[in-house]
């Protein structure tokens, strides 16, 4: 029997034949919980993992690997309606460094964002019948444009954030008037992570964003962020 520690990785862990522990029977409770879930539980938790297993569930371009994936696992056997029914993009915040002032990290997540909405675009090109424009100067001008590209397919898209909090938590722990100030740049007035979330919201509001699942560590970020990410309902 192969463990799998540190992989989170879905599809190489099913694939390479690592032991799993079986949660896929959970999948019609969270699509029961709502459309906008958040997750929080301590570091090494299985979190992303979790996300890497519901990116499978739902991802379109995985459809004709569902028997692979998930035909020994309890979902596999009862699928609910929503499997392999949406283009899935997946942003993972802790690959976003916290480094600089607010206007260099506001450049260091949309440098990001751009980065995924590119891998999206590529990864789904015979789906979306027009190119998704990157905005170099604003990624959430480039996600207004992936969103206006998946409505155009009869698709709806679902979006996954692993670790929301993790570069606003670095900033949180330092204890200092200067890290302090960054992470109130960031986080209130029309910082760059209260703009985001509000974009994501007004997004699912019927502008193409079928569902939303975000995990991380702490809610004060969330907290900090109420009046722009207000609709996520908190599962425990």
């Amino acid at each position: 029997m192969k463990f799998p520690y540190g992989i989170s990785d879905f599809d190489a862990l099913i694939t390479e034949k690592y032991h799993y522990v079986d949660r896929t029977d959970r999948i019609p409770l969270l699509e029961e919980a709502g459309k906008q879930l958040l997750f929080l539980r301590p570091r090494r938790f299985g979190k992303s993992l979790l996300l890497s297993m519901l990116e499978n569930y739902y991802d379109l371009n995985q459809a004709d690997r569902f028997e692979q994936l998930f035909g020994g696992l309890a979902i596999g056997k009862n699928p609910t309606a929503e499997h392999n029914r949406y283009c899935v993009l997946k942003w993972d915040f802790s690959g976003v460094s916290p480094q600089g002032d607010g206007e260099e990290i506001k450049r260091n997540l949309y440098r990001y964002l751009n980065l995924r909405i590119s891998a999206f675009s590529n990864y789904y090109r015979e789906t979306l019948p027009d190119a998704v424009q990157i905005d170099p100067q604003d990624a959430l001008a480039s996600f207004q444009s992936l969103l206006n590209a998946v409505q155009q397919t009869g698709y709806s898209l679902y979006l996954l954030i692993d670790e929301y909090d993790n570069f606003a938590n670095e900033l949180m722990m330092g204890h200092r008037a200067t890290e302090e100030s960054r992470y109130q740049a960031i986080s209130s007035g029309e910082g760059c992570m209260k703009a985001l979330f509000k974009t994501v919201k007004a997004a699912a509001g019927g502008q193409g964003l079928g569902r939303v699942f975000i995990t991380g560590v702490s809610p004060v970020a969330m907290s900090d962020l109420t009046s722009a990410y207000n609709v996520a309902k908190n599962i425990w």
